[in-house]
């Protein structure tokens, strides 16, 4: 679903900087879908810009791949993709086919928290965890998240206006920032 007060046509999310900057996604229409908006991902991308050459990226609840494709863009090695709606996965591998992501963008049709009970992929240097929001999954996501992740992994969080969707023990908030409909917050692992 588009939100309103983006500055992105109908149908379409763009990625906003590196390599394929411009490049404009589909959004499928699919029940809770809500791509992160311009802005919250060039600030995102912001404050990860230091971390993300070489990186390897998690995208949960992938939908239009707009977080996972504007890492590598940017620089990541290597990006999972898991989304569970099969025409958003059709989309998505169109959108890794059109840009050649080759091997980089590796795509999972696969229910989130299902995939993180059974996955042995990682360990991850940056997950992006953008659920749909009525499902109210963060907790269970932040528990199966901890083998996939390193040392010193970077963890992006997006909430509903309101909604501190806290990850937990093992992770101090970095940065934070918010609009008018959505919460984000990057936070970095603490090792134990």
């Amino acid at each position: 679903m588009v939100s309103p007060g983006s500055n992105r046509s109908a149908g379409t999310v763009r990625i906003v900087g590196g390599r394929w900057r411009g490049t404009k996604l589909p959004v499928p229409d699919v029940a809770g879908l809500r791509p992160s908006s311009d802005r919250v991902r060039e600030t995102l991308f912001n404050w990860l810009q230091p971390v993300l050459p070489g990186a390897r990226v998690l995208d949960l609840f992938a939908g239009t791949g707009a977080l996972g494709l504007e890492a590598l863009s940017r620089g990541a090695a290597a990006a999972t993709l898991v989304e569970r709606d099969r025409n958003a996965c059709t989309g998505l591998r169109a959108s890794i086919d059109r840009l050649k992501a080759g091997d980089a963008a590796h795509l999972v049709q696969a229910d989130a928290l299902a995939w993180l009970a059974g996955a042995t992929a990682g360990p991850f240097d940056i997950v992006f965890v953008d659920p749909p929001f009525a499902d109210d999954l963060w907790a269970r996501v932040m528990a199966g998240l901890v083998p996939h992740v390193a040392a010193d992994a970077w963890l992006y969080v997006e909430s509903a206006r309101g909604v501190h969707a806290d990850p937990g023990s093992g992770w101090a908030l970095h940065r934070e920032g918010g609009t008018r409909e959505v919460d984000y917050r990057l936070y970095r692992h603490i090792p134990a």
